[in-house]
């Protein structure tokens, strides 16, 4: 299979997906219902997943399967990624955003009606991205608490 130079790009049908990971399609439905994904959808409202996607769905399925994690464990883990900081939220937005205050899921999940995330595409923003590979959403929980550590003792 020749893979997308764009990882992002959507290529794969739900149906297709599921077949790859082993999963029902309401499987697919379920975790994007939960917020866990947000696959992309054509103008006939299909929906469409990355080669991102699928590594993002892979990660979901390693922490259900492997690590005993539930949906509401892994939308909390989402939900500690520091978005504010990823992006560099100014401190007048933090005070007003819902993904800032909340533990419910990743920011992808709230509405946003002002701020720097009002007019911002999830799919493509850098959270979102980051939030791909498991690895990467425990590297950026350290690193960003190694930061906020040392603002206070410096």
């Amino acid at each position: 299979m020749n893979l997308p130079e764009n990882r992002n790009q959507p290529l794969f049908s739900i149906g297709t997906v599921a077949r790859m990971l082993g999963v029902a399609v309401q499987t697919l439905r379920m975790y994007e219902r939960a917020g866990l994904i947000l696959p992309h959808k054509s103008p006939g409202n299909q929906r469409l997943y990355s080669e991102a996607d699928i590594e993002r769905l892979r990660c979901i399925r390693g922490a259900i399967t492997e690590q005993k994690i539930g949906i509401d464990g892994i939308r909390h883990i989402q939900s500690l990624i520091p978005c504010w900081d990823v992006i560099g939220c100014p401190e007048s937005d933090r005070s007003e955003c819902p993904a800032y205050r909340g533990l419910n899921g990743g920011c992808w999940t709230y509405s946003h009606t002002a701020g720097v995330c009002a007019a911002a595409d999830c799919r493509s923003c850098k959270v979102y991205e980051l939030a791909v590979n498991c690895k990467s959403i425990k590297e950026t929980i350290v690193n960003a608490s190694k930061r906020h550590d040392h603002a206070f003792t410096t």
